[in-house]
């Protein structure tokens, strides 16, 4: 019985000396939507990809426009035909027809490297700069002796947040650490990614 009653006391021990530990976890949060609204190297990513891709749409809407003109040309020839110019007729409209298809290829995967192009930019310029950021999370978690540091940021769907009521918000910390002003404006536009996107 004696044996019973102290492991009891022990487990009971033990039992409070967890709770007790739990309670002095700090809990931190961030939001990496603010973080990279203003961190001026997500701002020059993003003006590199939005140029990027004004570019590849230019490009795009040019033979777009070269196939609208082949096919009205296509259209006006095709009224012309006539008993006496029928064969030679014929015969032009089927090389236009050749070309329009052609052209809509062209069209179709230039719009596909477009894309591609545009994801492989993104893939190679926001990686380095997610790992600043993480840097900077990890460092100033430490610092502050934080156990868990949510992110809040609507971007990451609120993945990282299972209960928020308080809590420190490092949002400003991180900013000082990556030198941007903590009165910094944000941009209008937010980046395509942040430093907790899953894969």
């Amino acid at each position: 019985m004696r044996k019973l009653i102290n492991v009891l006391f022990v487990a009971v021990g033990l039992f409070f000396t967890s709770n007790v530990a739990n309670a002095q976890q700090k809990f931190g949060h961030l939001n990496s939507d603010e973080v990279f609204a203003v961190l001026p190297e997500a701002k020059s990513i993003s003006t590199t990809i939005e140029n990027l891709a004004k570019n590849k749409q230019a490009e795009i809407d040019k033979m777009i426009t070269e196939y609208q003109t082949r096919f009205k040309a296509a259209q006006e020839k095709e009224r012309t035909i006539s008993e006496a110019n029928k064969d030679v007729v014929v015969k032009e409209l089927q090389v236009a027809q050749n070309e329009l298809q052609d052209l809509q290829k062209r069209i179709e995967d230039a719009r596909t490297k477009a894309t591609t192009d545009i994801q492989n930019k993104q893939n190679e310029l926001f990686p380095p700069l997610q790992q600043k950021v993480a840097a900077a999370i990890n460092s100033i978690a430490k610092e502050k002796g934080l156990a868990y540091v949510f992110d809040t940021a609507v971007s990451q769907g609120f993945n990282n947040l299972v209960y928020f009521d308080g809590g420190e918000d490092i949002t400003p910390a991180i900013k000082t650490k990556l030198g941007i002003s903590a009165t910094a404006a944000p941009a209008a536009t937010k980046p395509a990614t942040g430093p907790a996107k899953k894969p």
